[in-house]
């Protein structure tokens, strides 16, 4: 592994090392706490940018000469055909860093474009961190509903939201909390975000026939307890998760919707009928990730007008009030951006026998959403409100992820 750093290596000019530039590539992104490394080439150079905390940065150009070197060298250490220029490529490697002997698992995917090839690179953790429900962002309301439910012995609990908004994190959570030598827990995933010590993890791969439903038919096999599903994405998935809660499981996964009251709908629409989805989801947990203000060079300032303005149109269960808020200076922690690490802003909503009874009637996503709240349900916006109120974020950051 190189201890030069991407500016020392670019320096070098024509005496550069393409191994060593990918190397401290990777290092600065792993140690910036980046989760992609985006290389894109264009007419008379290559753009480098970093994904941190959610929000691409501009962080590198590299010369166009070297292109095909850079790319060249990352499909040699992810196993990739050298000789394959106009197709994608998926690929996968570990990277270790020798000072603090730690590695990082890469996932690789390049594809042909107008310019040349490009390189997505996604960082994954070696290890789950140590979560809890409260670090995450749950408050102790949501916290009581989620324990409620993954303490029943069977029944679906699902976490929706776009991709990249925590989903998986907070399934890992709570299997991490289920996780004890009285149960077998089995996890079929795509790929293997994090390894959890005495817990079956298994990889999808289509190539060998193991798709997501493949698989969970044959982990019914494996005598679990509790299964989890990386992501439900089509009928054949839904229809055996179903029927696995259905049959004495507890079963966590994942679905792309916009918030949690979508997610009951969007089981019938994959052709499951509304009698077994009002029987089988415990709970639905809508969310997204916000940047946190960094404690570094965080500082109180007044609303503006245009702001207080655009805040009355919401629709807050509770108005905001107040002239003054939190908001990030930018210093060297958190690279003049004003923000460090991300939170959950999330809802919860529970299915109690109004909510059961909606599904049946086959409500709309509106009208469940509206229920859920009157029994309840603090909505994402709301939470996302709460957390401005008490300094963890802004709202310039709510608004962004939250499109109301």
């Amino acid at each position: 592994m190189a201890t030069t750093t991407v500016e020392q290596e670019l320096a070098k000019g024509s005496n550069i090392s393409i191994i060593s530039l990918v190397d401290s590539l990777i290092e600065k992104a792993h140690t910036t706490r980046a989760s992609d490394i985006h290389i894109d080439p264009s007419n008379d150079g290559v753009r480098v940018r970093l994904r941190v905390d959610g929000v691409l940065q501009e962080s590198y150009q590299f010369p166009k000469e070297i292109h095909g070197e850079v790319i060249s060298r990352i499909k040699v250490i992810a196993g990739l055909r050298t000789d394959e220029h106009q197709a994608t490529q998926d690929g996968r490697f570990r990277l270790m860093f020798p000072e603090s002997s730690e590695f990082v698992d890469i996932r690789v995917s390049i594809a042909p474009t107008y310019h040349g090839e490009n390189v997505v690179m996604r960082l994954l953790s070696d290890k789950a961190e140590n979560f809890s429900l409260d670090n995450l962002g749950f408050s102790a309301a949501d916290q009581k509903k989620i324990l409620n439910a993954i303490h029943k012995p069977n029944g679906m609990i699902l976490a929706t939201g776009p991709t990249g908004s925590g989903k998986t994190t907070t399934l890992y959570t709570l299997i991490k909390m289920l996780n004890n030598p009285e149960v077998s827990i089995v996890t079929l995933e795509d790929p293997i975000e994090y390894a959890v010590g005495d817990i079956e993890q298994i990889q999808v791969n289509p190539n060998t026939g193991l798709t997501f439903a493949n698989g969970l038919r044959s982990l019914l096999r494996q005598d679990p307890d509790i299964i989890m599903v990386g992501e439900i994405r089509d009928p054949e998935t839904a229809a055996i998760a179903v029927n696995t809660a259905l049959t004495g499981h507890l079963l966590l996964s994942t679905l792309h919707t916009n918030d949690a009251a979508t997610t009951l709908p969007r089981l019938m629409e994959m052709k499951i009928e509304p009698y077994l989805v009002a029987t089988t989801v415990s709970v639905a947990i809508g969310q997204r990730l916000v940047r946190k203000i960094c404690v570094h060079c965080k500082e109180q300032v007044a609303i503006s007008e245009n702001v207080k303005a655009s805040l009355s149109s919401l629709p807050l269960a509770k108005p905001f009030t107040g002239n003054i808020v939190s908001k990030g200076k930018g210093c060297s922690e958190c690279n003049k951006s004003g923000y460090r690490g991300r939170i959950c802003i999330n809802e919860v909503l529970v299915a109690d026998p109004e909510i059961r009874e909606a599904i049946l009637n086959k409500a709309s996503s509106e009208e469940i959403k509206k229920l859920a709240v009157k029994n309840g349900m603090t909505t994402m916006l709301d939470d996302g409100f709460e957390k401005v109120r008490a300094g963890e974020t802004t709202i310039e950051e709510v608004l962004r992820v939250v499109h109301e």
